[in-house]
């Protein structure tokens, strides 16, 4: 079996890594799960793409807007293995048999949307439904990398909410992610600049969302609530909002700051990496001393 260990020879870094302050002062947990671009040799050799065309999938550099959270006293847990290896934003076991050298045991949800569109926890695709490998998969070596990397991955996620939840007596989670500029809300209508999703507020408190798109449409960017993301598994799994267990999850538009053909960094990079960095600090301040009179009100 393979260790995590193993995995930080194979990338040759450790796979994801919690930037942490030296101490916690506020009550939010940041996460980026597909931005890691690390891509091995034999993780490229075993693939029919190159190695431009493999990062379609990619959230690219958004760890970059959120990695100094920690300086304001607020953990961000980032992956450093690809999104196109393995997927941590699914459920543990969402797999397409298709893919693998043997049966699947019974436990293995084979019949998801998102195995379905070939984008299960070890995906088939890239983003522009472009197959990752040329031949089947070893199963046992794949289930490794479910439980040795999968697993550790999300139990650190769930120590970080935890202890958060435990010394503030609430939390909350922002999961942050990038999405395609094609990724409008209809031929007529603008392609939104940020999509904010709570699972259609099954996620956090309303009124997260309310406070998130104001700051970002007061900065000048056009930010909306939901379509057509509305938050994956991690913002699903995590937000209990009833527990004061709260997660929202932020798509950014690659078209502000990266070509998306080459990959290579607009100027406006840095712009909206400030801009970024303002946002989370002016979330997190108006949060933390209007949270309870906003819920107060609602009621």
């Amino acid at each position: 079996m393979v260790k995590q260990k193993d995995f930080a020879d194979y990338f040759g870094v450790e796979p994801y890594e919690v930037i942490a302050p030296s101490e916690q002062t506020r009550p939010f947990v940041f996460n980026s799960p597909h931005s890691g671009r690390i891509y091995p040799e034999g993780f490229l050799a075993s693939s029919r793409l190159d190695s431009l065309s493999i990062r379609a999938s990619e959230d690219y550099y958004v760890d970059q807007f959120f990695d100094k959270v920690a300086q304001f006293g607020v953990p961000f847990l980032k992956a450093n293995f690809p999104r196109a290896w393995l997927d941590v934003n699914r459920e543990p076991y969402e797999l397409d048999p298709k893919m693998f050298d043997a049966e699947l045991p019974s436990y293995i949800n084979r019949n998801s949307i998102r195995v379905a569109g070939g984008l299960g926890t070890i995906p088939k695709i890239v983003a522009e439904k472009k197959d990752i490998y040329h031949h089947k998969l070893p199963l046992c070596e794949s289930l490794d990398r479910i439980e040795h990397l999968y697993r550790p991955y999300h139990e650190t996620l769930r120590k970080l909410i935890a202890r958060t939840h435990a010394t503030f007596g609430y939390s909350f989670l922002i999961d942050c992610h990038s999405m395609p500029s094609n990724a409008g809300q209809g031929n007529s209508a603008p392609r939104p600049d940020f999509i904010i999703g709570d699972r259609y507020g099954a996620s956090a408190d309303k009124c997260l969302m309310q406070i998130a798109l104001l700051l970002l449409n007061n900065m000048g960017y056009h930010a909306v609530s939901n379509k057509p993301y509305a938050g994956g598994f991690i913002t699903e799994h995590y937000g209990r909002p009833r527990k004061n267990l709260h997660a929202l999850q932020i798509e950014i538009n690659r078209g502000l700051y990266i070509d998306e053909q080459t990959l290579e960094l607009k100027p406006s990079f840095a712009g909206l990496q400030s801009d970024l960095q303002r946002f989370s600090t002016q979330f997190m301040h108006y949060v933390e001393h209007e949270f309870s009179n906003i819920q107060a009100a609602a009621e």
